[in-house]
């Protein structure tokens, strides 16, 4: 619910990541935004961001999100992100918290099937809908008792919006309009 975690762990001074304003209520709306991210560092993985309480809560989804209800991820809950992070997408510098390149793999809006996502967030489920560019219709968050409650479990709801055999990878930025390796070639 704050910033803290994220600012502690960067040098905005070297790298070009946000660093925020202040922690602000969210607009009032019946759709908050969502984001996903491609982030090349270490290793790759998506970073899922929903709009809520001010921040962007995170999870990091190493093997991406996927459109098949059959493929179940591992969505691991990571610090909170100031909202101007969602358009984010370049390189972290080596030496950096998360060197590597980010793209804005997509972007949209959601509600929140339960009602108010903070408080479905600490109930330890989510059901989403979701109108983004790539990801439509139902997606599950639900909280696993491993690694102290950090770890969920990410799924694709059963609808029109299926597709067996997904696959994240390989893709362009919704930003952008280029792939990783271009980003990564622009510097």
């Amino acid at each position: 619910m704050t910033l803290g975690k994220y600012r502690q762990k960067r040098k905005f001074d070297q790298t070009p990541e946000p660093a925020g304003g202040t922690e602000r209520e969210s607009e009032s709306r019946a759709a908050s935004r969502f984001v996903v991210q491609e982030h090349h560092a270490r290793s790759r993985h998506w970073d899922f961001r929903l709009e809520m309480e001010g921040v962007l809560r995170s999870w990091a989804i190493p093997k991406g999100p996927s459109l098949d209800p059959t493929a179940k991820r591992l969505a691991v809950l990571v610090e909170d992100h100031p909202l101007e992070y969602g358009d984010f997408g370049g390189t972290i510098p080596q030496g950096n918290y998360g060197a590597g390149v980010v793209m804005v793999w997509d972007r949209g809006t959601y509600h929140c099937l339960e009602g108010d996502p903070a408080r479905a967030l600490g109930g330890g489920k989510l059901t989403l809908m979701l109108e983004g560019e790539k990801l439509r219709g139902e997606l599950h968050f639900v909280r696993t008792q491993r690694n102290e409650g950090r770890d969920w479990l990410l799924f694709k709801g059963k609808d029109e919006f299926a597709r067996p055999d997904y696959d994240a990878a390989g893709t362009t930025s919704v930003a952008s309009g280029r792939t990783i390796d271009e980003i990564r070639a622009a510097g």
